[in-house]
């Protein structure tokens, strides 16, 4: 069971609300999805994550297929149970994984021969391994297998990449046959305007439930970025979700709202906040700093997440709850203030004032 809606748009931007159900609950959108790679999110526990108002997480494939293993959760009762999330989940490909291994992999057309990271183990997966894994998992939205192209490749590896994701995501078609689930499709093309287009329209002209941009964010300037998405969302059918994998800032999160984009997912957050980095209002500020030392007041103010209602700033650094939980607080950063600031504004489509705010406060820094 899956449908995704439009509830509203802005009439300047291609900014929109909406809501995507799933057999585990619905996602209003846009959100942010919190990154648990091995069926966790770092740092925090379930009940935490919901507190939040998050309503979907993603896990990875490629991890959970090594450590603990697909028969292992599908005996315990699926993903859902294994790490007691109620709410929709999405899983990856394990595509962008197993490409960054570099020299631990090697590309055929009928798939990807890649050695574990954790014991050197040989495997092999193809598209419809991948899809397989993700059906047993038992996530509510499986990605497409793709092969993801590095930053500055040249453009005929890019071409070559980007063609092979198209006919990698017929074979995922193909072989997809869980109603429950809805499989997306996932657009390439580097940073080459023409091949983001092209792989646009294709992925485009088949049959997936939704549709997601990958191979950014992995170097590119940020104006190159969003130049690519701009050319992959024109090209993407509007009735159905877009997803920008892999991006997380709370400034990015303006700006791909702005071109239409309906979900992200990045581990940004927590892995920032393990090393003593905050989110706030007036950009990211680490709670290490000695600025910080004596100061007896909450680390912002004006925000209602448990840390600033809770600690002095002063407190925060050697506070076992922080020491313990440092993600949470740049969680409810991204999840409730970005994602819940941006649909609100749509919704009074004053959307273009909340971009100005923020152009406004990024020159007062």
């Amino acid at each position: 069971m899956f449908s995704f809606k439009t509830l509203s748009r802005c009439s300047i931007t291609r900014a929109r609300t909406g809501e995507i159900l799933t057999s585990h609950g619905t996602v209003p959108t846009p959100a942010f999805i919190p990154v648990g790679s091995q069926a966790t999110v770092k740092t925090l526990i379930p009940k935490e994550i919901t507190a939040l108002g998050a309503s979907i997480v993603l896990s990875n494939t490629y991890h959970l297929y090594l450590r603990p293993g697909v028969d292992v959760v599908r005996r315990l009762g699926g993903l859902h149970r294994f790490m007691g999330w109620e709410k929709p989940i999405l899983t990856d490909s394990g595509g962008y994984q197993i490409f960054s291994l570099a020299s631990l992999r090697q590309v055929k057309e009928e798939g990807v021969l890649f050695r574990s990271h954790i014991d050197g183990s040989e495997h092999f997966l193809t598209p419809e391994k991948a899809v397989e894994i993700q059906q047993d998992l038992g996530a509510d939205i499986i990605m497409a297998f793709d092969e993801p192209p590095a930053y500055g490749q040249k453009k005929e590896k890019v071409e070559e990449a980007t063609e092979r994701t198209h006919r990698w995501a017929k074979r995922c078609l193909n072989s997809f046959s869980n109603k429950e689930q809805a499989l997306f499709g996932i657009a390439q093309g580097g940073v080459y305007p023409e091949l983001r287009q092209h792989s646009a329209r294709h992925i485009a002209s088949l049959d997936f439930s939704g549709f997601a941009i990958g191979g950014l964010c992995l170097g590119e300037p940020k104006e190159v970025m969003w130049e690519m998405v701009e050319h992959t969302v024109s090209s993407l059918p509007p009735e159905k979700v877009h997803y920008l994998m892999g991006v997380g800032s709370p400034e990015d999160l303006v700006e791909g709202v702005a071109r239409g984009i309906d979900i992200f997912d990045s581990a940004l957050p927590s892995r920032v906040a393990r090393n003593g980095a905050l989110f706030t209002r007036k950009g990211r500020r680490n709670i290490r700093n000695a600025e910080f030392k004596e100061k007896d007041e909450p680390f912002d103010p004006d925000c209602d997440c448990y840390t600033c209602r809770t600690f002095s700033t002063a407190s925060c650094p050697s506070s076992a709850w922080l020491t313990a939980n440092p993600a949470r607080s740049n969680a409810s950063a991204i999840v409730r203030r970005s994602s819940t600031s941006s649909s609100t504004t749509i919704t009074r489509n004053p959307f273009i004032r909340f971009l100005l705010k923020k152009i406004i406060l990024e020159a007062k820094l």
